[in-house]
C-alpha cells in the first residue's frame, strides 16, 4: 500500500496514519512477546529444571525483581502444578522437543520456574494486545481494512456500527493492560536471562552494519515520524545516517540484491526495480548456489536488520524512550552481574533478545501517544480516513518501507498504464538469512555463527540460540519450485 502510494505521490489522511500505526504497533508488541516467551526463551530456560524449584522461593525472587502482581506464591504454585500435569501425562506439547538438561543450560531451578510461570502468563497478554489489531483491522491475522489511500474504517463517535469512542477507549484499556506486563515482566525477564548468560555478549555479533526504517508517520506526507530509522556502518553509532522520509533517495538508491549464491537464473547485482525472479534450482554447492534466499545489500554491504538495528538507530538518533528503556535494561543487568554493562554488549546474540524487549517497551509508549493523537484529531472534527487513488497513464515507480517486527520490510513496484509491470519485496529474513553476496561477504546469520560455542555437536543448542535471536521467518526464506508447473490455484480478477 505504501509502495503504490509512493508511486502515485499520494498523501494519507492523519486518521488513517494513526490507525495504521496503532495496528502495526499492537501487532509488533504481540510478536515480540511471543518471540521471547514462546519461541526463543526455551533456548535458555530449562522447563524440566523448573519442576524442581521451590515455588515460594520462586515467588520471592519474582517479587524482588519486580512489582508485578502476578508473582504471588499462589500464582507461581498454580503454574508449577500445571507444568507437572503436562509432564506426568506424557503429552508435553510445545515442551516436547526442548534440549532439557543440556550442558549449556545454567539457570537455577527458581529462575527457570519464574520464566516458565511468565511463559504461561504471556499467552494471555499476547492475546490481549492482538485484540487491538482485530478491532481496527476487522480480523487478525490478515487484516481487512487497509487500502491504497488510507483505511476503510469509518469514524463516527455516535454510531455503533463504526469506529466510535467506546471501541477507542476499549483499545486504550488493552494497551495499558499489556504495557504493565511489558514493563514489569518482559523487560525484567530479558535482563535477568542476559545477566545469567552474560558470556553470550561475546558471541553472535556477526554483521554490524545496521539498517532500520523510520516508522509511525505523524503527517500526511511521511516526512515526520514518531520512531526514527537509518543506517549505522560497522557498529559505530556516531556514524548514524537517518532515513528522513518515504521518498528519501538515501534509502531508495542504495538497496540492491544479488543472486550469485541463490537458486535463480543468472548471476547479477540489481536494484529491486530492475530485478526478476526466475527459479533455477541446482544441488547445494559449497562455492556456488546454495539458497533460495537472495542477498540484499545496502551501499554494497550486507546489513543486519531487526530490533537490534532498530534500537541502535533510534538510540543514535537521540530518541528518548529508546534511551530510557535501553538504560533500564542495561542497569538491571549491571546490578545483577555486579559490574557495568554498556550499550556495546548489545552487539551479540543475547543483545538481540534484549533489544527486542526494549523495542517492545518503546512500542508501548508509542501506542499510547498514537491513540491520543487519533483522539485529538477526531476531537477537531476530522473523520477522514481515505483519499481516492488516481492511476495515470505511463510508468510510475514507487517503494514503501515499514519497520516490521523482524526488521525493515520494503516493497518495490513499477506500474505501467495502471497495471503492475514489476513487483519485488526485500523482506527482513532475506536481509538476515541471505547467503554470501556477489562479493562473497557473509550474510548476518552466517557471520553471527562464526565462533559460537557448541558443547554437544549432536544437540547444537547454541546454534539455535543465535539463529533464533534473529527471529527467522520461514515464510520469507523458504520457497517451493514445481518443475512440472502444475497449477495449485488460479485466481481471476474481475
Amino acid at each position: 500500500m505504501r509502495t503504490v502510494e509512493n508511486a502515485l505521490g499520494m498523501e494519507i489522511p492523519l486518521n488513517a496514519q494513526y490507525i495504521r500505526n496503532l495496528m502495526m504497533g499492537a501487532h509488533a508488541t504481540h510478536d515480540h512477546i511471543v518471540h521471547f516467551y514462546h519461541l526463543a526463551a526455551l533456548d535458555w530456560v530449562d522447563i524440566v529444571s523448573a519442576l524442581k524449584a521451590d515455588a515460594r522461593a520462586t515467588a520471592n525472587l519474582g517479587q524482588k525483581l519486580s512489582s508485578w502482581t502476578g508473582n504471588s506464591y499462589d500464582a507461581v504454585k498454580a503454574s508449577q502444578d500445571k507444568l507437572k500435569t503436562f509432564v506426568s501425562s506424557g503429552q508435553l506439547g510445545v515442551y516436547g522437543s526442548g534440549y532439557w538438561g543440556h550442558p549449556a543450560m545454567k539457570l537455577a531451578p527458581e529462575v527457570n520456574m519464574l520464566a516458565a510461570h511468565h511463559y504461561l502468563q504471556a499467552l494471555e497478554y499476547q492475546r490481549e494486545i492482538n485484540k487491538v489489531v482485530s478491532i481496527l483491522g476487522s480480523k487478525t491475522p490478515h487484516i481487512q481494512n487497509v487500502a491504497v489511500g488510507g483505511v476503510a474504517n469509518a469514524i463516527n463517535p455516535d454510531s455503533q456500527s463504526t469506529l466510535n469512542m467506546e471501541r477507542l477507549y476499549y483499545i486504550k484499556t488493552l494497551i495499558d493492560k499489556v504495557g504493565d506486563f511489558v514493563e514489569n515482566v518482559l523487560l525484567v525477564d530479558t535482563a535477568a536471562v542476559a545477566a545469567f548468560y552474560a558470556d553470550w555478549t561475546k558471541h553472535g555479533s556477526g554483521v554490524m552494519n545496521y539498517l532500520s526504517a523510520p516508522d509511525m508517520p505523524m503527517d500526511t506526507k511521511g516526512t515526520v515520524f514518531a520512531l526514527p530509522g537509518g543506517y549505522i556502518p560497522g557498529g559505530d553509532v556516531s556514524k548514524f545516517t537517518p532515513i528522513k522520509s518515504y521518498t528519501d533517495p538515501f534509502f531508495r538508491d542504495n538497496v540492491k540484491e544479488s543472486i550469485k549464491h541463490s537458486w535463480y537464473d543468472g548471476n547479477w547485482d540489481r536494484h529491486p526495480w530492475e530485478e526478476d525472479t526466475v527459479p533455477k534450482y541446482t544441488d547445494f554447492q559449497d562455492n556456488g548456489k546454495y539458497s533460495w534466499v537472495k542477498s540484499p545489500t545496502f551501499k554494497g554491504q550486507p546489513a543486519q536488520v531487526g530490533p537490534l538495528a532498530n534500537v541502535l538507530c533510534m538510540y543514535a538518533a537521540g530518541h528518548e524512550p529508546t534511551k530510557k528503556y535501553t538504560h533500564k535494561v542495561l542497569d538491571t543487568i549491571s546490578a545483577l552481574v555486579g559490574s557495568k554493562v554498556g550499550v556495546g554488549a548489545l552487539h551479540s546474540t543475547i543483545g538481540r533478545i534484549g533489544a527486542r524487549s526494549v523495542r517492545c517497551a518503546v512500542l508501548y509508549d508509542t501506542l499510547k501517544s498514537q491513540w491520543q493523537a487519533l483522539i485529538d484529531n477526531i476531537g477537531k472534527g476530522d473523520v477522514t480516513t481515505f483519499n481516492q487513488p488516481v492511476f495515470p497513464k505511463g510508468e510510475q515507480r514507487g517503494f514503501g518501507f515499514h519497520e516490521a517486527p523482524r526488521g525493515i520490510l520494503s516493497h518495490w513496484i513499477v506500474i505501467n498504464d495502471g497495471k503492475i509491470k514489476n513487483y519485488q519485496a526485500v523482506v527482513p529474513s532475506t536481509w538476515n538469512a541471505g547467503p554470501r553476496n556477489s562479493q562473497d561477504a557473509l550474510g548476518p546469520y552466517e557471520a553471527a555463527l562464526i565462533g559460537n560455542p557448541v558443547a554437544d555437536p549432536e544437540k547444537p543448542l547454541e546454534v539455535l540460540r543465535t539463529v533464533h535471536s534473529f527471529d527467522p521467518c520461514l515464510a520469507c526464506a523458504i520457497h517451493m519450485h514445481d518443475r512440472t508447473r502444475k497449477d495449485i490455484v488460479r485466481v481471476k480478477a474481475v
